[in-house]
């Protein structure tokens, strides 16, 4: 494939890595690294690789129909739309909560601010709400290409900056126990959105429909699965360094990961000036702010978006009842259940976090099975499907997660 055509397809891979690179990588691949060293590093790549035959499925399927997912859900069975739609409602408050309360941890750092994180949550959800509902999310999507590579540039050279360190680690530091029920929590939270919750390929059909309704000739799936596994394993790469990162920097120090968003947003940025310095203050500051802005955004946007999408299909015979479900009643709904959801739990950063991505783990096995059955189905030309190491990946993945999943509630209900 040629540059010129590459970066003609551009668009749905960057798209992904800027909702993916958020919470799973500034925050859980850090505390992996600061608790456990290079213990979980061998996880991380695991979680990455067992769900990614699942992740290119949105891709695959837009080139060969030319519809979504929510459409190929309808279509396969209503009974399957209407299961994703009942957890994409349940999931997506705890979610946008755990997004919005580590922006606006970075906020309350970088600005100094006094407010408190369900004050400075409140006023990012209105302002997102607005600035979305005004159509104004042009421009940051635009900047995201930036920064991104800004973004994924400064960690590769911090983690070669703490190479240098020379730190001595004190021996006999506890290592990572599976039985231990505080690190299988943790554990079950950092798969959870690693790389990136397994809804999110719904949003990535929504995305390439979108980019190939609008180019002149219908792409070829080399050069679609090409751009999308460019953005897929970059993500792969930059949790991998923020876990380096932790690893080098804290692990084994007298500091650890703070519970509060303002506290670890300071932990993040001095990470990145004690191995590169203190000029790269603004870089990064501009760089993780930008970063978790966008995905809060690309969030808060995608959900509304694809309920919309799902509520004129599951309600098409009460035209009214579908059509008052649009995009301005998605959006408020979200927003006031994540404004809720902030202030009546009190809950930490980290508390909200650890069971936003718990959630997603939880539902992981029946979304990778419902889009496996999906690109399966004898309605999709097999040019398209998987090829076989593909699905025999595929099963190996819903096996595992399905089986880890079983493991985590027995533990969680019995032990």
């Amino acid at each position: 494939m040629n540059m010129k055509k590459y970066f003609s397809l551009l668009g749905p891979g960057l798209l992904y890595a800027g909702a993916a690179i958020g919470v799973s990588h500034l925050v859980q691949s850090t505390r992996a690294g600061a608790d456990f060293g290079f213990e979980l590093m061998w996880v991380l790549l695991a979680a990455n690789m067992l769900k990614f035959p699942f992740f290119e499925i949105g891709s695959r399927y837009v080139l060969a129909t030319g519809k979504t997912l929510v459409e190929a859900y309808f279509e396969t069975g209503k009974w399957i739309l209407v299961l994703f739609f009942i957890l994409s409602v349940l999931s997506m408050f705890p979610i946008q909560a755990a997004l919005t309360m580590v922006t606006a941890g970075l906020l309350n750092y970088i600005f100094a601010s006094h407010l408190s994180a369900a004050a400075m949550s409140s006023i990012l959800v209105v302002l997102t709400m607005v600035l979305l509902i005004a159509g104004h999310f042009k421009m940051l999507d635009r900047m995201i290409k930036i920064v991104i590579v800004l973004l994924t540039l400064s960690t590769l050279i911090a983690v070669f900056g703490a190479l240098n360190l020379n730190r001595p680690i004190p021996e006999n530091l506890p290592s990572f126990d599976i039985f231990n029920k505080t690190h299988l929590f943790f554990l079950i939270a950092f798969i959870g959105w690693m790389p990136a919750p397994i809804d999110i390929v719904v949003w990535t059909s929504l995305w390439s429909q979108s980019k190939f309704m609008h180019m002149d000739e219908k792409p070829d799936l080399k050069s679609v699965l090409i751009e999308f596994r460019v953005g897929f394993f970059g993500t792969m790469l930059v949790a991998a360094a923020f876990l380096a990162l932790g690893a080098l920097v804290m692990y084994g120090s007298d500091q650890s990961p703070s519970p509060n968003g303002a506290i670890f947003a300071g932990q993040l940025i001095g990470m990145y000036t004690s191995t590169i310095g203190q000029w790269a203050y603004p870089v990064i500051a501009i760089a993780a702010v930008t970063t978790m802005l966008s995905t809060t955004l690309t969030v808060t946007d995608v959900y509304p978006r694809t309920l919309t999408h799902s509520s004129l299909l599951l309600f098409s015979g009460m035209p009214g009842l579908a059509k008052r479900l649009n995009y301005k009643f998605w959006i408020f709904l979200l927003s006031a259940g994540v404004i809720a959801l902030i202030w009546i739990s009190g809950s930490t950063m980290r508390l909200m976090v650890d069971f936003a991505t718990s959630v997603s783990f939880v539902t992981a096995p029946v979304l990778a099975f419902l889009n496996y059955k999906v690109i399966m189905s004898p309605r999709i030309d097999q040019a398209f499907q998987p090829a076989f190491y593909l699905r025999v990946w595929s099963w190996i993945g819903i096996v595992f997660l399905t089986g880890f999943t079983l493991f985590y509630l027995y533990w969680l209900i019995f032990m």
